[in-house]
């Protein structure tokens, strides 16, 4: 992903949410990912997916059973 897709996406996510908190950084290992934050903590991974030129992004988040028991 380029820096203009990364910062739209960042844009819809505090849109969506009614944030500011939201921010996207380069996925290093991957071209197509971008690692996704609220504040400095990592929530998960959106991907790219450009399939009969038609584009979606796709997001990734794990939730730990562990971080369920401070809910």
């Amino acid at each position: 992903m380029d820096t203009f897709e990364i910062k739209k996406i960042s844009d819809y996510f505090n849109k969506q949410f009614n944030s500011k908190n939201f921010s996207l950084k380069i996925d290093k290992n991957n071209n197509d990912s971008a690692e996704v934050y609220y504040n400095d903590e990592f929530l998960g991974l959106i991907y790219k997916d450009d399939e009969d030129g038609e584009v979606a992004y796709q997001f990734h988040m794990t939730i730990l059973d562990e971080d369920l028991l401070d809910a």
